[in-house]
């Protein structure tokens, strides 16, 4: 019986630390995905008894399968239910009992990032913008962000970005760039008169973007950009984040205490804003932004809050080069509710 990265589902395993182990390729024994590097579950023992070292026994708790999968998106295969994980963990761990004992995290894993970063943006939306008093750890968010830095290669080569016509003709290519700065308004990234240039992953999640009425035509251009960029991914930094890269338990204890803040700074990107509030509802972003360009970032990539694909806010607009313009009719536009 072998394992691969797909079955446990962690980036750290697949990149750097399964290769090394790895001596053939083939079909997985537990999550049965193809041609994936093979591992034996023992080979990954170390790496996880480290994980395991930062919960401590609890009846009250949870099994460590389901701590990992909320915690850290491990074993998020399909085909790895609680039975199928808790066998694979069985394996690695080489211990039958400790798989069925219930956990809860350790006293180190505490941090105050999440509770300090609420206490920031309330006080940039309502009290101070440019001279706030509360202060965030920004060696510390440094780090984290170096987590979350995505390959190019992981990320479509071509992008989009739409705008509505007001006649039957389309957009000329030098009218779809970013805006000038003094037109620039403020955007999820961006505050006002600092042009950023919003893309997308596809045509239709462009359009979506701009918030279109049936029947609208909308010009849609596309860009490629450089594939030496630095970006960081904000998606699902649960699922990105890997703590089997980190060398102590404190580190992983550290990082697990951090990734619920994490996972709030994505929010702050994706989470729906009524168009009367984008004044004071955009303004954590925009700071969450200029302090990923204070840090020598190119841009962002996060998950549209509009459309099925993912966007890609650059802080330089003119490192994209565009291509074509094509034009499009919006021939529906679907609306979901909840009660």
């Amino acid at each position: 019986m072998k394992c691969c990265a797909s079955c446990i589902g962690d980036q750290g395993l697949r990149k750097e630390i399964i290769p090394i182990f790895s001596k053939s390729a083939g079909t997985c024994s537990y999550c049965a995905t193809e041609n994936e590097l093979l591992v034996e579950p023992k080979d990954l023992r170390d790496y996880f008894e480290t994980l395991v070292n930062i919960y401590s026994r609890n009846e009250d708790g949870k099994t460590l399968v389901e701590w990992f999968k909320n915690d850290w998106g491990l074993f998020s295969h399909p085909a790895m239910d609680l039975a199928h994980s808790k066998e694979l963990l069985t394996e690695i761990l080489d211990n039958g009992e400790i798989v069925r004992e219930n956990f809860i995290p350790s006293e180190i894993c505490h941090t105050d990032r999440l509770a300090v970063w609420s206490e920031l943006r309330t006080e940039l939306m309502y009290k101070n913008r440019f001279f706030p008093q509360t202060e965030i750890d920004e060696g510390r968010l440094q780090g984290l962000l170096s987590l979350l830095i995505i390959e190019m290669g992981e990320l479509p080569e071509k992008w989009f970005r739409a705008r509505i016509q007001q006649s039957e003709e389309i957009f000329t290519v030098e009218k779809m760039g970013a805006p000038p700065k003094r037109l620039a308004s403020q955007g999820r990234a961006n505050p006002a008169g600092i042009p950023y240039l919003y893309l997308a992953s596809t045509q239709e999640t462009a359009v979506s973007e701009i918030r279109p009425h049936t029947g609208e035509l909308a010009s849609v251009a596309d860009f490629i950009i450089p594939q030496d960029l630095k970006v960081i991914d904000l998606r699902n930094p649960v699922s990105t984040v890997s703590p089997f890269l980190l060398s102590d338990e404190s580190e992983v204890a550290f990082l697990r205490g951090d990734i619920e803040f994490l996972v709030h700074l994505g929010s702050e990107l994706t989470r729906p804003v009524l168009p009367h509030a984008v004044a004071i509802d955009y303004i954590p972003s925009q700071y969450l932004c200029e302090l990923i360009k204070k840090f020598g970032y190119h841009g962002v990539v996060y998950n549209s809050s509009v459309g099925d694909g993912i966007n890609l806010a650059l802080f330089k607009p003119s490192i994209a080069t565009i291509g074509v313009v094509e034009g499009y009719r919006v021939s529906r536009v679907a609306v979901e509710i909840e009660n």
